[in-house]
C-alpha cells in the first residue's frame, strides 16, 4: 500500500516468489481495494504492486489487456482480473474462512446483489463528473436515492446486521469501498433518511479488515480533487 505507482517506462516486476501471490493495485481505486479487503480478511500473504492508472506501464497491458486492477498473479504465471473474479477466486485457492457462502442459491443472492449495485456505482461516477461541469445533478441524485433505497429496504427485509447475515461476509466488502467514500464525494444528504445503511456503515467502520484498508475523508477527498483534474500524480497523493 505505501509503494509509488508504477507508471509507463517502468521495469516490469520479476517472477512472483513461491508461496506467495502478488495483486497488481492502485492504493485508492475501490475495485482494487475490494481485493485488498479480502486479502486482509483472510490473512493471505501477498505482494502489492501499485500501478498508476492514469500512465500505465506497457508490460500491464500485457498482462492485462483491459489495464484494469484489481489484476492477480500467481507464481505459477496464473492471471485473474476483475474485481469480484479476482475475490471469489482468492476464496478459493484459500478456503480457510470463508467469505462466500457454500450453498449455491446464498452465494447466488450475493453476486445478484453486487449486480444491482452496479447501478450505485454508475451514479456515483458521473454525478461528480457533470457538477465539475456545473451540470444540475439534481434529478440523478434522486436516482442515486431511489437505488441506494433499495439496499436500504434490503436490510430492513433481512433483519440482519450485514448483507450476508449477523457477519461480514464477501457481498459486505464488496459494497464498502463506494459507502467508504461517499461522504468524500459529497453524497452525505443522499443517505440522511437511510437509517439502516447507516447503522451498516458505523458497523463496518468497526471491522478491522476495513479499518487496515482504506483512508480518511480528507485523503480521499484530495485524491478525487487531484484525480478529476486527471493529474497522474493522483495515484501517489499521500506518500
Amino acid at each position: 500500500m505505501s509503494t509509488k505507482a508504477l507508471a509507463k517506462g517502468s521495469s516490469a516486476p520479476g517472477p512472483v516468489p513461491e508461496g506467495t501471490i502478488r495483486l497488481y493495485s492502485m492504493r485508492f481505486c475501490p475495485f482494487a481495494q475490494r481485493a485488498r479487503l479480502v486479502l486482509e480478511a483472510k490473512k493471505i500473504k501477498c505482494e502489492i504492486v501499485n500501478v498508476n492508472l492514469m500512465n500505465k506501464p506497457d508490460w500491464f497491458l500485457q498482462k492485462n489487456p483491459l489495464g484494469m486492477v484489481p489484476t492477480l498473479e500467481t507464481c505459477k504465471n496464473e492471471l485473474v482480473y476483475d474485481s469480484p473474479i479476482v475475490c471469489e477466486f482468492l476464496d478459493d485457492i484459500y478456503p480457510a474462512n470463508r467469505l462466500l457462502p457454500t450453498d449455491p442459491y446464498e452465494k447466488a443472492k450475493q453476486k445478484m446483489l453486487l449486480e444491482q449495485f452496479s447501478k450505485v456505482m454508475g451514479y456515483m461516477y458521473r454525478i461528480p463528473v457533470e457538477k465539475r461541469k456545473s451540470m444540475d445533478t439534481s434529478k440523478l441524485e434522486e436516482e442515486l436515492q431511489v437505488q441506494l433505497s433499495k439496499f436500504e429496504q434490503k436490510l430492513a427485509d433481512l433483519k440482519t446486521c450485514f448483507f450476508g447475515g449477523d457477519s461480514v461476509t464477501m457481498i459486505d466488502y464488496w459494497l464498502w469501498p463506494w459507502f467508504e467514500r461517499m461522504e468524500a464525494l459529497g453524497f452525505n444528504k443522499v443517505l440522511e433518511q437511510m437509517q439502516r445503511l447507516k447503522r451498516w456503515m458505523q458497523l463496518m467502520q468497526q471491522d478491522a479488515v476495513t479499518k487496515a484498508s482504506g483512508f480518511s475523508t480528507d485523503i480521499y477527498r484530495e485524491f478525487y480533487e487531484m484525480y478529476f483534474q486527471h493529474n497522474p500524480e493522483a495515484c501517489d497523493y499521500h506518500l
